[in-house]
């Protein structure tokens, strides 16, 4: 039920936004910046019903275990391994930023910007 409070003589609307606290890592972060400046009708229907908060925290749950599943596909089928990474330590760090970064990429684009 909605509540009512008389402001200068007007009805206005007693919205309570539901105070909850999380802490958001990077992908839940970028997610709340883009809703904000891309999509604000989504972003206040979220904020509004009470879900902003359950929604960041699914993305950047979701998008982090996605991250993760994609690079270590990625690194077994080009070959980066722990052999490499005995053999060429500089070699193994350049390839799994790269391949982080390519992970990053799609997953950005499938999730936090969709």
């Amino acid at each position: 039920m909605l509540n009512y409070k008389t402001v200068n003589g007007y009805q206005i609307p007693d919205l309570k936004i539901p105070d909850e606290q999380a802490t958001l890592g990077r992908y839940g972060r970028m997610r709340k910046a883009y809703l904000k400046e891309h999509r604000k009708m989504t972003f206040n229907s979220l904020l509004l019903t009470g879900k902003l908060t359950a929604h960041l925290t699914e993305i950047d749950r979701t998008a982090g275990e996605r991250v993760n599943r994609v690079v270590s596909e990625m690194a077994a089928a080009q070959g980066v391994n722990e052999a490499l990474k005995e053999r060429d330590p500089m070699a193994w760090v350049g390839a799994m930023n790269s391949l982080k970064a390519q992970a990053e990429e799609v997953v950005l684009n499938e999730l936090v910007y969709a």
